[in-house]
């Protein structure tokens, strides 16, 4: 395994305080909890965190830290190291069997803090109880989010989702310490990820940012108690057809070219439902057309507005008419076609 230099963690020297570990430990803590970064940064963060969480709970301890001191002064950062012949260390398993699986992938110390001081930290929590006392029976609820494309959040129905969420840590109760120690189960970070898969019945106002109670989808229930609640927040993102600006939305809306010229009415889907959409005549390509109130909720009561922005396009298949007035519009001449990455110039 690697050595794991901890002063250099913490970004403080080898005869640093107590107060100057404690102080760069929170200054760093705040930093790189995972709540503070978006979810695509969470597991850097929370892999960081617990980097953070590993080096205080040996340098904040006098004990671990004179031990640290001893042991690892002829070592430097990411160095091999071997605990010395002899002393009992902990494997992964008894580790993992002890502190509720902190040592596998997703817990919260390393390797190397378990091989030199696994055998005494157990010894430490032995004293205190398995769990907090806050989670010892109903469940706890677990948070999560979900991304929906606009238009599967259109259709509505009952789908299934893999869901990654977020439940509080059963041995310390989400707080990410026990006592004066830094929470093994966790890291510190006071939650664990979770995933799991739920069938969901989509509802029909559905906005950015609605969170649902799916009640009795949270962490199970000691000795038959009920289990906790999952706490979706649903997140509506764009896509091919539709593209959201807070509550409202914007959509291509293909014309022919007819159409616009001598006007038309044509059905749009917008989160509303159906509407009719007026095209004024002489309508240009590009043109942005509103319907107020016909975007998504927006939490206050109110929604957002539909903006439909008009496209040029020609029905498909073509009739064989329809073919030939195009060949006599082409013949027909006038002005140039112009606008975007074209050139005025034929090539």
């Amino acid at each position: 395994m690697e050595f794991q230099d901890y002063y250099e963690v913490l970004g403080v020297a080898k005869d640093a305080d107590a107060d100057a570990v404690k102080k760069a430990y929170r200054k760093l803590a705040l930093q790189w909890h995972p709540d503070r970064h978006p979810e695509a940064e969470r597991e850097e963060a929370a892999a960081r965190f617990r980097k953070v969480s590993e080096a205080y709970e040996v340098l904040s301890d006098p004990e671990k830290r004179a031990r640290y001191d001893r042991l690892g002064s002829r070592y430097h950062q990411g160095e091999r190291f071997e605990p010395p012949p002899g002393e009992r260390t902990m494997s992964r398993e008894e580790f993992e069997r002890a502190f509720g699986g902190a040592g596998g992938d997703g817990g919260g110390f390393s390797d190397f803090f378990r091989s030199m001081f696994g055998e005494t930290f157990r010894h430490d929590f032995e004293q205190r109880g398995p769990r907090h006392a806050r989670y010892r029976w109903k469940g706890a609820d677990v948070r999560a989010e979900l991304q929906l494309g606009l238009s599967d959040a259109l259709r509505g129905g009952r789908s299934s989702f893999s869901l990654r969420g977020h439940a509080p840590c059963e041995r310390c109760g989400g707080v990410g310490m026990l006592g004066e120690h830094v929470c093994p189960t966790c890291g510190g970070i006071g939650s664990r990820d979770t995933t799991r898969t739920v069938e969901l019945t989509i509802p029909a106002d559905v906005r950015d940012g609605l969170v649902m109670r799916l009640r009795g989808l949270g962490e199970p229930g000691e000795a038959s108690a009920e289990a906790g609640d999952l706490l979706l927040t649903l997140r509506i993102a764009s896509d091919e057809t539709y593209r959201v600006d807070g509550a409202d939305v914007e959509a291509d809306v293909p014309l022919a070219p007819w159409e616009a010229q001598s006007g038309a009415l044509v059905l749009v889907r917008t989160p509303s439902g159906r509407a009719s959409l007026r095209i004024p005549p002489g309508t240009r390509a590009g043109a942005r057309l509103r319907l107020r109130g016909q975007g998504l909720a927006d939490g206050h009561g109110g929604r957002g507005d539909f903006h439909a922005v008009v496209r040029y396009a020609l029905p498909d298949p073509l009739t064989p008419r329809q073919r030939e007035l195009l060949a006599e519009l082409a013949q027909a001449g006038g002005g140039r076609v112009h606008g975007g990455a074209r050139l005025e110039d034929t090539p």
